[in-house]
């Protein structure tokens, strides 16, 4: 039996991103700036953002899980032995 979310748990909630509907809370300043500066150029920056921002829920990744497999993805398979300060 599933019990209703109890009012004192809502700190169980504050590690989410804030969404409206399907757009994430962070790609809200580019369409406040696109707002703000209405050209074709901020309307497809914002818009361009927002999908972006929309593939990357759909696969399950945040912003910092992201770029680290972008840069895993750069940096390629082998790895350097010897630290970088020798």
């Amino acid at each position: 039996m599933i019990h209703p979310p109890s009012p004192d748990a809502s700190w169980r909630d504050s590690a989410r991103y804030p969404k409206l509907f399907f757009v994430d809370a962070r790609a809200v300043f580019p369409v406040i700036f696109c707002l703000l500066h209405l050209r074709l150029w901020t309307i497809a920056i914002a818009l361009s953002v927002t999908i972006f921002f929309a593939i990357l829920d759909y696969y399950g990744f945040t912003i910092a899980v992201f770029s680290r497999w972008f840069r895993s993805m750069l940096a390629g398979k082998r790895k350097a032995a010897i630290p970088w300060w020798m």
